[in-house]
Parts: C-alpha cells; structure tokens; sequence
C-alpha cells in the first residue's frame, strides 16, 4: 500500500495554519492539513452553545490585528465569503463611579470623551493618532515580517527620522502606566491604552506592555474592532475555502503523533492511528512550542541546551470565560458603553494595577478586570432581533478554576461586576455556558492551561527570545521543521504572522537556493545551541 504524501504537511488547523497552508498552496504546492479536533479554525469558533438562534464565539471574537496584518489583508478573504461588521463604536472602558472613557473610529468622538476627563488630552490623542498614521505601514510590515525586519525597520527610520525612531523604540518599552503618565492627564485617554494592555498576559506596571495598548488602541481608532459576520468561526470557513480551491486538504478529527525524521530532517509525520504521512519539502506545526518539541519531536532528537531552555519555558495567564444569551441588550447606566462592541470594567488605573500585581503572586484577583464582549451589537446577525449573545472572560493564575465550583464562583463575581454597572442585567440572563482552564484546553488542546497567547506575552519571551532564545525566526533545529503557531514570533493574536513566515521559510528552503539556506540556519543554531 502506498503512503500518503504532499509537498507539505501542516499539523493543526488553527488560524497560523491554515495561512501557512493557503501561502504554500498559492505557491503551486499539494498541502494536507491534519487538525485534531472536529473542527477547522483553532480558536476560531462559533456555535449555538446556550439558546438556539445565538451565535456564541467560543474563543477569540474581535479581529483588530486581522484588519491591519498584510498576511491577512493579503489573502482577499473577501473573495470568499468572509464579511466584516463594527459596533457603532469600538470599545468603552467604564470605570467603578461610572465614568467612561470612549474609543471610537470617529477620532472627535474619541478625543471629545478624553477632554471630558482632563481638558487638552484630546488634542494629545490626536497628535498619538497622527504619529501612528505616519508610521503604521513600515511599523506593521516590521512586526510582521520574519526577523529581523531589516527593510521595514531601515524604511521606518527613514520615514520618522534617527531620533524619533530611538523615541519610538523608548516609548515602546514602558510600561503601560508610565506611558499614559507621559502624554495624558486625565484617566480616560490613559485607561484606553492601558486597558487594551491588559488584553495580554501584562500587568499595566510590566516593561513593554505599553506597546501592547498603544498598538491596540491605535488600531481601534484607525480600523475599529471588526468581527465577521455570522460568528468568529466565519473567518476560518474563508481561510478553508480559499485553501480548497486551490487543491488544499484539511483532514479534521486526525491528530498527529509525531514528526518522521531521518538525518536530521522531518520527511513527514504519524497520525494517531499510526498512519504514516510523507512530506516531500516541509513540515509546519500551528501548535505550542513545548508540545512540538516535547511530544512530537521528543526531547533525544533535540539538541540539549534547546530542551534545557523549554524548561524556562512560560506560559501566559489562565483564561475563565462565559457566553451568555441575554434576552435584550445590557442596560448600562453609562450611556457611552451602549454602542461599544468591546467593554473593559471593573478597575480603574489604581485597579488593573491591583489585578496585574495579584495575578503575578499567583493569587486570584479579588475584583476581576472584566473584558466583555456585545456581539449583537456588533453583528445583528448573533441573535434574535431585541436579544443580545454577550461574552466576558478575566485572566485567573495558572493552576487554578479546576473544578466547576471555582468556576462558578469566579463567574458569579464577572457578573457581579457588570451588575454594579448595569443594573438589571442578571435578569436578562437565559442561558450561560461556561469555559474555565480546563474546558478551554479541551475544546482547543493548543489553549494549554486556559493560556490563548501561546506563551507570556512579556518582553523576556519575545522577538529573538520567543519561544526561547533563538533566530526570532520559525526554522527548527530539524531541518524543513517549522514552528507555525502562536508561540513563535511574532507571536499571539489572530494576525497570520507566525504561519506566514513558516510558509515563507519554508519555501526559501525547498527555493534554488534553499543549500545557503539551510546552511545559514544550522551555524545559526550551532552557535546559539552548540
């Protein structure tokens, strides 16, 4: 009997993956995707999970970093069916005494509701935005190239300036508290960073994590926070279709056991079943780095300074998360909070420091910082006209919420929060489904211990330091093995970035000049390695 083959096989279908495997495939390449779960799209995904007619994005819901990625941008999602929708306004952070600050992709809206907390933060905010708008194509072309980003970051220079870029660089590594403190006066305009930092593993104190809030509030400003139509699960149908109609395969519901290699190369990889499936140029894997190398790979085939640093290995906060079916919009009593598609509550400057400083003793916050999603009030088409399918999640430390009783009462405290704000709202309650540490990870094994970052988004495990000190780049030290997902630089966030850069590394491998290639890795890693 014959063995299966194609030009490359890719091992989960998650997002990374499937852009990997759409770039090979528009290459001319026969590309089979093995995921395995049922489903196509990792984190992306909807279902009817609490009352018929809601549409419950189970994971991931809000795309910003999807508008602005070239990779994504790039593949013409549109072409295929994808649509994307925004809430009339892009995001609102209520604060404890009902103040709200309001991001909105109207920049007068934005800068009229930072004026309402210090007058003049406005006009800061604007000249914030203006410096983005110069520099958002060389910066993301940065981010999103493999590294290091020699061209953008030459283009960037050119473009700001040597010392506004030193500026930038310096403005990019503080803390998200200290940068608001620089260029704000009042808390509204400062929270909408900050609050957006929080959207990672980051405490608002931590180094670097303003450029976290910066990048995300930005994008808001200048794209919004769009979702597709129809639910989150709609952007992985696009990327599916797009791969099949250019001859791709994606086999759901057939996990991989681990990568074939011979002389030092990966030549295919072993289902669960223990069928064997060649690959005739390259290997890509969209799962965590520790479970490539550790489970699929095995740690005898590794070189030894590699498997010591796995060890120092760190994972981001754990997630709890629940979906709710409302039977009509949240009653907020900020009004400004109505017409956002993303909430942020619970805590003021004072409190998300509170909540980062508890969440890295390991200790479960006492007051949750409450990231909270409208998702009919984004898409009309997520629930029966007059209803509402909401979400809300808070990071919790790792190791924790492992029974349902945690759960639950983690939960209760999520919607006791929302309640101090809206008033009513547990009334409006029909049904609500629950997602803790350990049902994230079994819906979505590559969601380890409720982590949905693939690793700490801190400054100690990113670039050339992600997943542990290396190139920066996908290659492996198996030669046409490629770390596609999450945990590669430039890590999280549903951009494409990790899986376009496996694809492209893959394909300056098997190009006619793939020997120099290879050549360039290997002393890479011998150096770094021995």
């Amino acid at each position: 009997m014959s063995t299966e083959a194609a030009d490359a096989v890719v091992i989960g279908a998650g997002h990374n993956g499937l852009v990997a495997a759409n770039l090979l495939a528009d290459a001319g390449w026969s590309v089979l995707v093995l995921e395995a779960t049922e489903y196509a799209g990792g984190a992306i995904r909807t279902a009817e999970v609490t009352e018929p007619g809601f549409r419950n994005d189970l994971f991931s819901a809000f795309y910003p970093m999807s508008a602005v990625s070239p990779v994504i941008r790039g593949l013409r999602l549109e072409e295929h069916g994808l649509r994307w929708r925004h809430a009339p306004d892009v995001l609102a952070h209520v604060l404890p005494d009902d103040r709200c600050a309001l991001l909105s992709r109207d920049v007068d809206r934005t800068a009229a509701s930072a004026d309402e907390f210090a007058p003049g933060d406005g006009d800061a905010w604007r000249r914030l935005f203006e410096q983005w708008r110069g520099i958002r194509e060389p910066l993301l072309n940065a981010l999103f190239t493999p590294f290091p980003p020699v061209r953008p970051a030459l283009k960037l220079v050119r473009r700001t300036g040597t010392g506004d870029a030193l500026r930038l660089a310096r403005m990019l590594t503080l803390p998200a508290r200290r940068f608001g403190d620089e260029l704000f006066a009042g808390e509204g305009a400062k929270l909408l960073v900050a609050g957006n930092a929080a959207h990672s593993d980051l405490s608002v104190d931590n180094a670097a994590s303003a450029v976290f809030g910066w990048l995300l509030a930005m994008i808001g400003q200048d794209e919004g926070f769009p979702v597709p139509e129809g639910g989150a699960g709609e952007l992985a149908a696009a990327l599916v279709r797009r791969l099949e109609s250019r001859g791709g395969v994606v086999h759901c519901g057939r996990p991989v056991r681990e990568v074939l290699i011979g002389d030092g190369r990966a030549l295919g990889v072993r289902d669960a079943a223990g069928d064997p499936v060649r690959a005739r140029k390259a290997v890509l894997a969209d799962v965590p780095a520790p479970i490539l190398y550790r489970e699929l790979v095995g740690e005898d085939r590794l070189p030894p300074r590699l498997v010591s640093d796995l060890g120092n290995f760190e994972w981001d906060s754990a997630t709890v998360k629940v979906d709710w079916a409302l039977s009509g919009p949240i009653p907020w009593t900020a009004e400004a909070a109505r017409g956002a598609g993303t909430i942020h509550l619970g805590a003021d400057l004072d409190g998300l420091s509170a909540f980062g400083g508890e969440l890295a003793r390991g200790r479960t916050p006492r007051r949750p910082f409450v990231l909270l999603g409208q998702m009919t009030t984004s898409d009309p088409t997520r629930s029966p006209a007059g209803t509402e399918a909401a979400w809300a999640y808070t990071h919790v430390p790792r190791g924790t919420m492992e029974n349902r009783a945690a759960l639950e009462r983690r939960v209760k405290r999520i919607e006791e929060a929302i309640e101090a704000q809206a008033p009513g709202f547990t009334s409006l309650i029909k049904a609500r489904y629950l997602q803790g540490p350990t049902e994230l990870q079994g819906h979505n094994p590559g969601l380890v211990g409720g982590a949905v970052n693939g690793g700490t988004t801190a400054i100690h495990q990113q670039l050339f330091f992600r997943p542990v000190p290396s190139t920066g780049r996908s290659d492996t030290p198996v030669d046409r093995l490629y770390l596609a997902g999450a945990s590669a630089h430039p890590g999280g966030a549903v951009h494409g970035g990790p899986g376009a850069n496996a694809a492209r590394a893959a394909l300056a491998r098997a190009g006619i000049l793939g020997g120099g290639y290879a050549a360039v890795i290997r002393a890479a890693h011998r150096a770094i390695y021995g």
